[in-house]
C-alpha cells in the first residue's frame, strides 16, 4: 500500500465536486480515463469503496468518501493559505483578485469604477464573477464576494464578514410609458418579481405583499439585472436599489404608497489567509469607498 499525497486528494475532491469523471478531468486538466483509474487505485489503497453511481449515472461520495472528500477540502485550504500566504509575503499591489457579486452589483456599481482602481494600481488584474449563487470562498471560487444579507454558518466560521452599507429600495418603472400610468393609473402596471426559488428574497416578500390587487406580469426572473432589462423594455414595475435606478435616465421613480420599503444589507467577504494581502486590501478599501460614494449622491 503507498502512502496517500495531494495528488490523490485532488482526484477524490474533483470527483466530489464535479459528480462525474469527465467534468473532474476537466477541473483537472486530465482525461477522465486517468481519473478513474486513479479513483480505483485510491481505493484499492484504503481498501474502501469512496464512490457509488446513482440512480441518473452520476458519481455520489460513500460515507467513507464524504470523509475523504472533507479532509481533501481541508488539505487544500491549507495548501492554498501556504500559498497565498508566500506569494503576498511582499507589499506590491500587483496580481490577481477575484470579486464576486450578484449581477446587478458587478455590472452597474463595480465596472463602472473600474477605471478608477486600475488606473491608480496598474499592476493589478480584476476578476469579476458575476453570480447570483454564493460563490465559495473557502474552496477558493472567489478572493472576495460583496453580499446583499448577513453571512450564516454555511458560509464557513473562518470567513471574515463586515458590514459595509445598506441598500436601500424603491418601485421603477420605464420613464417612456404614459404619465397617467405613473401616478394616477397604477394598477393597469403589473409587477415584476422573482422566479419561485426566490421568495425569500425581502424584496421578493414586498412585491408579493402589494402585488395582490394589482396582478403580475407573466415574467419571472433570478437577479435584479433581467428585472431593471424588463422595466426598460416597458414590462411593468418592480423594485430596485435606489443607488442603481436612481442614476439611470430610463428610469423613473413611483410614488411611494404607505408600504415601507425594503432595504438589504450590504456585506464584504474574504477570506482570513488573504486579508492582509496589499492587492486584497487594495481592492477591499475601493469597495468600500464606492458604496460610500453611491449612498451620499457623489457618483
Amino acid at each position: 500500500m503507498h502512502d496517500l499525497d495531494w495528488n490523490d486528494l485532488r482526484h477524490v475532491l474533483a470527483l466530489a465536486r464535479e459528480g462525474s469523471f469527465a467534468a473532474a478531468s476537466r477541473r483537472l486538466g486530465l482525461d477522465a480515463t486517468t481519473v478513474a483509474r486513479r479513483l480505483r487505485a485510491i481505493e484499492r489503497a484504503l481498501g474502501v469503496r469512496l464512490f457509488e453511481r446513482g440512480a441518473e449515472g452520476e458519481m455520489r461520495p460513500t460515507q467513507a468518501g464524504e470523509v475523504a472528500a472533507s479532509r481533501a477540502e481541508t488539505v487544500e485550504a491549507e495548501i492554498g493559505g501556504l500559498t497565498l500566504a508566500v506569494k503576498g509575503a511582499d507589499s506590491e499591489i500587483s496580481g490577481t483578485v477575484r470579486v464576486t457579486a450578484v449581477p446587478i452589483l458587478v455590472n452597474r456599481v463595480l465596472i463602472p469604477a473600474t477605471a478608477d482602481l486600475v488606473a491608480r494600481h496598474p499592476g493589478l488584474r480584476l476578476e469579476l464573477v458575476a453570480d447570483p449563487r454564493d460563490v465559495s470562498l473557502t474552496r477558493r471560487e472567489a478572493d472576495i464576494a460583496l453580499r446583499l444579507a448577513r453571512p450564516g454558518p454555511e458560509t464557513g466560521s473562518r470567513i471574515i464578514a463586515r458590514r459595509i452599507g445598506t441598500l436601500a429600495y424603491a418601485a421603477y418603472t420605464a420613464n417612456h410609458l404614459p404619465a397617467p400610468d405613473l401616478v394616477g393609473n397604477t394598477a393597469d402596471l403589473p409587477w415584476l418579481t422573482y422566479e419561485d426559488g426566490m421568495t425569500d428574497l425581502p424584496q421578493a416578500r414586498w412585491i408579493a405583499g402589494v402585488a395582490r390587487k394589482d396582478g403580475y406580469a407573466p415574467l419571472l426572473v433570478n437577479d435584479a439585472e433581467p428585472l431593471l432589462q424588463a422595466i426598460l423594455a416597458g414590462l411593468g414595475r418592480s423594485l430596485l436599489p435606489c443607488i442603481v435606478a436612481d442614476r439611470l435616465a430610463g428610469l423613473v421613480r413611483m410614488p411611494e404608497d404607505g408600504h415601507p420599503l425594503p432595504t438589504r444589507e450590504l456585506w464584504l467577504l474574504t477570506h482570513p489567509d488573504l486579508r492582509h494581502l496589499a492587492r486584497i486590501m487594495a481592492v477591499t478599501a475601493w469597495i468600500e469607498a464606492t458604496i460610500q460614494r453611491l449612498e451620499a449622491g457623489k457618483v
